[in-house]
Formats: structure tokens, sequence, C-alpha cells
């Protein structure tokens, strides 16, 4: 029977402004009895604020990119209800109790978190779009925040996954996997906040590397699709 706690997993780069208010919204949420952090190489003070804010922490000698980070944190994870959290959420992270709610019910596998919409546009939607058609292109699925990296998991399905797609193709290419094993996804409003570009160029870049590792990870999938047939 799958036990009542859960280990959240919280990837930081160069996040030491915001760590440790994300691992302190954490400690309202009853359940949660791990926080791990995994250290992607930061340059700044994330593993000491880490570290000094209560949570476990794991060290990756060099920038591995949020997959890698999350691959290597779910080694030391030792619940059935694991949490993906990103560590710009701040003090907002304590919503993670409405992901782990229908879990917890058994009402769904994976439970994403889908966030109120910002009060500053950022870039047209090619992104979302992308992402969303591709889920459904290859699922038959729609699912409208399949971009968001706060989730919660069986940990049943983590362990199924073959594979954890680098860059930002990672919730992509999870949500496809998942939905294709028959997983059941849920989608949950949160009051979450995190760090989001603007209409600039730092923003217009970022999305354009969103872009193209998306659809690496649907081109990979087609033509592993394909070739299989």
């Amino acid at each position: 029977m799958m036990n009542k706690k859960v280990s959240v997993l919280i990837p930081a780069y160069n996040e030491q402004d915001k760590i440790i208010d994300t691992i302190k919204g954490l400690e309202v949420v009853k359940e949660v009895d791990e926080v791990i952090v995994i250290n992607d190489g930061s340059t700044d003070q994330t593993a000491e604020r880490a570290k000094k804010a209560g949570a476990k922490l794991v060290n990756m000698k060099e920038n591995m990119g949020k997959a890698a980070a999350l691959r290597e944190g779910l080694k030391y994870a030792k619940n059935d209800i694991v949490v993906f959290l990103d560590a710009d959420v701040g003090l907002t992270s304590r919503e993670v109790e409405k992901l782990i709610k229908p879990v917890f019910l058994d009402e769904a596998d994976v439970v994403i978190a889908k966030f109120p919409k910002t009060p500053v546009k950022g870039g047209f939607g090619l992104v979302k779009s992308l992402a969303r058609k591709g889920v459904k292109y290859f699922t038959g699925k729609e699912i409208e925040s399949v971009l968001s990296g706060q989730r919660a998991f069986k940990r049943e399905v983590l362990e199924s996954l073959d594979t954890f797609y680098k860059g930002f193709g990672i919730e992509v290419g999870m949500t496809i996997d998942i939905l294709q094993k028959g997983y059941r996804v849920k989608e949950v409003e949160v009051n979450m906040t995190h760090s989001f570009t603007g209409r600039n160029l730092k923003g217009f870049l970022h999305r354009g590397r969103q872009f193209w590792d998306i659809l690496k990870v649907l081109l990979y999938k087609f033509f592993k699709s394909r070739w299989k047939k």
C-alpha cells in the first residue's frame, strides 16, 4: 500500500534568491517529509542556502540540465509519491498540497499544475501550441499545461519511464510517454507563481531554445514510431 509521505525534488541552477522561500513554503504541507535540492552546478549561493533551509542536498559536479538533475535526485527519494518542483516558485510551493491530493485519493497517477495566466504577456504562444499539438498528435489527449514542471507522481510511473528527455523537451516527452503507457493524468489549478520571460531579446532567445528542444523530441518520436512500423 502506498505510504502517505511525499518526496519533493527541486532541481536548482543559480536560484539563491528564491530557493529558501521555495523550501520554506513546503513546511506547511504535512505530507512532505523529504525535500531534496539537486544543485545543478550553481555558481552562486544556491547550495549553501538550500542546506541552511533544511533540504537534503545533492550536488552535480557541473551544470547538466533539469532532466539529468531530476534523474539523479530520484535515486535519493525514499517515498512512493514524488513531486517535481521548480526552484523559483518561492512561498507558493505550498500549493503542492493541491497536486498530491488526487494521487493520495487514487484519482490520478500523475497530476500537473495549471498556473494562472501571467499579468505580463510573454511570447506569442508558439511554444505552448507546439507542445499541446505534439501531445495530442501522439496520444489523442489534450493537456493544456504540458510545459508545467510542477508535477506529482506515483513513483511507479517514474520508474516505468525509459527516457528523461534533455533540455526543455523533458515535460513534453515525459507527458507523451506517460499517456501512451495508459497512466491517468490530471491537471489541477494552483495559485503558483514563478519567473517568466517577457517580450525582450532574452525572452525570445529562451523561447527559441524551448521550441527547438520540444521539436527535437517530437521529431524523435515521429521517426521512432515510423521506424517501428
